[in-house]
């Protein structure tokens, strides 16, 4: 898992966003927010300051999910991950 996380990680990074991201934690909420939903196309958004919020594009399946991007809007710019 950990190359997993680090992937996440690594996307973000390569976006040119330099503020702190944890691969784990995200994947952590992920997986909380994703409990119990219907397998579809979501949207999930996760606020972190006043000033910053992450926005995950995620498809769930039966029993797995894909994490196709990932969108941080921070000081008025938006850095898109593409994870797929």
């Amino acid at each position: 898992m950990d190359e997993f996380y680090q992937a996440i990680e690594k996307a973000i990074r390569n976006t040119g966003y330099d503020g702190q991201v944890n691969g784990q934690d995200i994947y952590d909420e992920i997986c909380d927010e994703i409990d119990d939903k219907e397998p579809g196309a979501y949207v999930f958004m996760s606020k972190k300051t006043d000033e910053i919020f992450f926005e995950y594009k995620i498809q769930i399946f039966e029993d797995q999910f894909n994490l196709s991007a990932i969108d941080i809007h921070s000081g008025g710019k938006v850095y898109h991950a593409d994870l797929d």
